[in-house]
């Protein structure tokens, strides 16, 4: 396809007063001032023959991706025939799920018709990003024409959860842990099952020392516990319309999936079985108990499956199905949202019907927005209203969290970027504390 250039256009148009001029000075040669625009016409119709050429283009991006980071998509253009142009202009369109820098559009510097270049590229949710075509278009020799092709680029992305937590920070909690010796202190000394009979050591408990083995041995001898492995823990994910909402650029059930990969990963690492469950207005994905690292892949897959929902959430029903699967004693770790007494209700309701034969840990990302809103100085009677009905939120908020815990829920609020971090400190505290 052929366009002109706003040069051409500019020029044709700085023509129509010069023909209307020489029209009314010259009425017999009124044909005279028809020279300028025709010339403009002619030079811009050689400019597009001349500038036709051979065109190709591709585009190259990783094999997958994690929601929410940047990546850097390669283009490579490649323009032969005659005389390439030295530059040229790529545009692409990445869709819903992906942002792409400077609305998609590139240019490139060719050397001898070839160039290449990065287009930073950020994955907005998760799912399978497809590009279908690219457009390509550089100018004539004289600039007052474009040529531009469309290519096809049949290229997709497929948009995981976020693991890159899992491999900074997990390895990082268990060397910490490992330096500190926190983890054989859950493994073994504060639990309730038994674990070998030792020599008693002073510092140790002397509610341990076993007398018979000790009068047998004729020196004292303790027995030393172990926390209980085994334990089940499941995760409940709220996958509806609230949680779909972004909080700085990631919806709030992405922060929540990575979080729970992590705390998973850890899980299943110390020995505990770990289920995932996924719900709005009805219950959506229910995996069974699963043990053992070989595990975490099936564990990720089902993840990238919760989709984005614009339902509200159906606490009562979903709860209570989860709680009828569970048949001992679990670990329940619930990632929600609420902005409404309403809903919350239904939640504290729901909650405690479950606290009757399990352990609940609610999980919930600070509301940085509204809290902007409280804390800004008002520069106007709107901005008192806004702050007004920010701290009513807020308000809100903080008695049903205080209702949960009075319920023995154990609450976490938690920054959006440190969620993962503050969820495995709470679960290897109520490890160590024998909650489970």
């Amino acid at each position: 396809m052929i366009y002109p250039t706003r040069t051409a256009v500019l020029a044709a148009a700085a023509g129509a007063p010069v023909a209307l001029l020489i029209a009314v000075a010259l009425p017999g040669r009124w044909y005279v001032g028809l020279a300028w625009p025709i010339a403009v016409l002619l030079l811009t119709a050689f400019d597009a023959w001349s500038g036709r050429r051979t065109a190709t283009a591709s585009l190259a991006l990783p094999t997958t991706a994690p929601v929410g980071a940047t990546i850097d998509a390669t283009i490579r253009v490649a323009i032969a025939g005659g005389r390439p142009p030295r530059s040229a202009e790529v545009a692409l369109d990445g869709g819903s799920l992906l942002a792409l820098e400077n609305d998609g559009r590139l240019w490139l510097t060719l050397h001898d018709g070839r160039g290449e270049a990065l287009l930073p590229i950020t994955t907005l949710r998760r799912g399978t990003a497809r590009i279908d075509r690219l457009w390509l278009r550089w100018r004539g020799s004289f600039g007052l024409a474009w040529q531009q092709r469309i290519l096809p680029a049949d290229v997709t992305l497929p948009i995981l959860p976020d693991i890159r937590a899992l491999h900074d920070r997990g390895a990082q909690i268990f060397q910490r842990h490992a330096l500190s010796g926190l983890l054989a202190q859950i493994d073994r000394g504060d639990g309730t099952d038994f674990d070998a009979l030792v020599e008693f050591r002073s510092g140790m408990d002397r509610r341990a020392i076993d007398w018979k083995q000790s009068a047998r041995q004729t020196k004292l001898h303790a027995k030393e516990y172990r926390s209980e492995r085994n334990n089940q823990i499941v995760f409940a994910i709220d996958s509806g319309r609230q949680m779909s909402e972004p909080v700085a650029g990631l919806p709030r059930v992405d922060r929540a999936v990575s979080a729970m990969l992590l705390t998973a990963w850890i899980a299943l690492k110390l020995g505990d079985r770990v289920s995932l469950h996924a719900f709005d207005s009805r219950p959506r994905i229910a995996s069974g108990l699963v043990s053992g690292m070989p595990a975490f892949a099936n564990l990720q897959r089902l993840a990238a499956a919760i989709d984005y929902s614009g339902e509200e959430t159906n606490y009562s029903f979903a709860l209570t199905t989860l709680a009828a699967r569970l048949t001992r004693r679990s670990m329940i770790v619930l990632f929600t949202e609420f902005t409404d007494l309403t809903s919350a209700d239904f939640l504290v309701r729901a909650a405690a019907r479950l606290l009757k034969g399990h352990l609940l840990l609610v999980v919930v990302l600070r509301d940085e927005e509204v809290e902007r809103l409280v804390d800004a100085a008002p520069a106007n009677a709107d901005d008192v209203t806004r702050a007004v009905t920010a701290a009513a939120l807020l308000r809100d908020r903080k008695l049903v969290l205080t209702r949960l815990q009075h319920l023995g829920v154990h609450v976490i609020e938690s920054a959006h970027d440190r969620v993962g971090e503050e969820l495995v400190a709470g679960y290897v505290a109520l490890k160590r504390r024998n909650l489970l």
